[in-house]
């Protein structure tokens, strides 16, 4: 079996195809063998998701997905602006798409959703200590919030119901860190 000691394409080039809420880039690189080759990608400024837990419940928000035509239940969640900390994104989009302000924010997880074709990074966090206030999401975002037993939406994933990998990756992170709540329908 063949080990490589140091895997690294080098950019050799790099071409902005497209410039908009997202970037599209196409890079030249020299492989480890010397030769080139090109990566196409989203250059993106990462995101933010939230866990809002209570009592065992969860609360997520329900939103049209126009690339895969279908609504979709999820946690908050946002892109992050360039200056902006991902821990602020994270606040601002649990109140902006909730109504939610949490007393406690805490880094669960940082991953990267798409690595074969994105640079983004999401961090996404465990909100606790959830006080409610007036959601005020964005003029072309249309949400339904619910809030829901974290059993049924351990089931949520288990039929299919729940397809967003942020949202699933939280939910068994904290399913694999507080086993005992959510036993309760």
């Amino acid at each position: 079996m063949k080990h490589y000691s140091k895997l690294k394409e080098t950019k050799i080039s790099s071409k902005t195809l497209y410039k908009g809420v997202l970037t599209v880039k196409l890079d030249g690189v020299r492989l480890l063998n010397g030769r080139t080759s090109s990566r196409l990608y989203l250059d993106h400024h990462g995101a933010s998701g939230i866990l809002p837990v209570e009592d065992g419940h969860v609360y997520l928000v329900q939103q049209y997905r126009y690339p895969i035509g279908a609504p979709t239940w999820e946690i908050p969640a946002g892109k992050r602006e360039k200056t902006q900390t991902f821990l602020s994104c994270a606040r601002a989009e649990l109140k902006q798409e909730t109504g939610l302000t949490a007393k406690s924010l805490k880094q669960i997880i940082v991953f990267h959703p798409c690595n074969a074709f994105s640079n983004e990074i999401q961090h996404l966090y465990l909100a606790t200590g959830l006080t409610r206030g007036k959601d005020c999401p964005d003029e072309d975002e249309f949400l339904n919030v619910k809030c829901f037993p974290l059993k049924t939406a351990y089931r949520m994933i288990e039929t299919g119901k729940i397809t967003d990998a942020k949202t699933i990756i939280t939910l068994q992170w904290y399913k694999l860190h507080y086993p005992q709540d959510g036993l309760e329908a």
